[in-house]
């Protein structure tokens, strides 16, 4: 049984009450692709997707864009800087806050309508105040229309990567899409997932039957597996991300621009998030040494934000109410080190 509460308008509605505005889209344009010229290969350059596990309140995640831009300046001959403004958390067990695009006020109840209005209004803030647009998850492949006019990278997290749906709309977003391997941890299926988002594809989206063109900037996030027993069992080590780069060579070209973002937290580091710092470390290492493996590794996904840890209620400004992050000192010291072994 459904009970219908609230009318959603449509994305055309949403985006044409709200539009980005000309200046914003030209900065947003040019994010787009140093963006993609990082997963082309066309730069040298390493993408680094930062930012708190969810964003559950605008102003602390403003604060934190705010100094992410003004880092920035400091590294942007080395690095390209997302800011990770995640709205929609996926549940395990499938209950609890699910992110601002539900809850724009995570103290109350679900308010999808005004959670869209909140996420548009807080990327354009974003884009404004610092020069940069930003990340998201497409956990919901329907909702993308909402926002697709503001992110600047997409990833499809572990429980969607088989997901036919995610799949196909990956095919038809001209942006770096991070799939990420899934929960098993298997390179077959995560490779596949992005031979189905690099092809051509026909399906219903929305209201019509739409054909994609494929995405060519659709790539491999690791960020480790669990196994049956539910154990986090790590693979950003060398000899996962080789596997994963053999298994790009042997598709005989059918994938393109070969690429992999290490994920340092979730399964990679256990949830304890100080140990992204090491396993960032250790992967830097291991571009010195090898050549293949310094060219597929294209960046990062950290978790981090104001206040190191988390809380259950958002009582502390700038902390994480879901995983615990980094805190900001913690982070800026681990940015300026990748840019200076870059």
């Amino acid at each position: 049984m459904f009970e219908k509460q609230i009318r959603i308008p449509s994305a055309e509605e949403i985006l044409s009450e709200k539009p980005l505005p000309e200046s914003l889209k030209q900065i947003k344009s040019a994010r787009d692709a140093l963006a993609k010229d990082v997963i082309a290969g066309r730069s040298d350059k390493l993408l680094v997707v930062v930012g708190p596990c969810s964003a559950h309140e605008s102003k602390p995640v403003l604060e934190y864009v705010r100094r992410l831009g003004k880092l920035n300046e400091k590294v942007k001959d080395k690095l390209v800087l997302v800011p990770r403004i995640y709205t929609n958390k996926p549940r395990t067990k499938g209950v609890g806050y699910k992110g601002m695009f539900s809850q724009p006020d995570p103290e109350n109840k679900e308010n999808i309508l005004r959670g869209i209005q909140t996420i548009r209004e807080l990327h354009m803030h974003a884009i404004e105040e610092s020069g940069l647009s930003a990340a998201d998850e497409m956990l919901y492949p329907e909702n993308y229309a909402y926002v697709e006019d503001v992110l600047t990278y997409i990833a499809v997290g572990a429980r969607s990567s088989e997901n036919q749906m995610h799949r196909l709309v990956s095919s038809g977003i001209d942006l770096p899409v991070g799939i990420k391997n899934p929960m098993s941890g298997s390179v077959p299926v995560l490779l596949n997932s992005i031979f189905a988002a690099q092809s051509k594809q026909v399906f219903k989206y929305h209201d019509f039957q739409v054909q994609t063109g494929g995405n060519e900037y659709a790539h491999a996030v690791l960020r480790g597996m669990v196994d049956s027993y539910g154990n986090d069992i790590p693979n950003f080590h060398y000899e996962t991300v080789m596997q994963v780069f053999d298994g790009y060579c042997k598709s005989g070209g059918e994938l393109q621009n070969p690429a992999i973002i290490v994920d340092a937290n979730h399964s990679n580091s256990g949830k304890r998030f100080y140990q992204q710092i090491r396993i960032i470390e250790e992967v830097m290492q291991n571009r010195l040494y090898d050549k293949d493996f310094k060219k597929i590794i294209k960046g990062f996904m950290i978790e981090s934000f104001l206040v190191e840890g988390n809380q259950k209620h958002d009582v502390v400004f700038g902390q994480s109410i879901t995983d615990p992050c980094l805190g900001w000192e913690d982070t800026e010291r681990l940015i300026l080190d990748i840019a200076e072994k870059a």
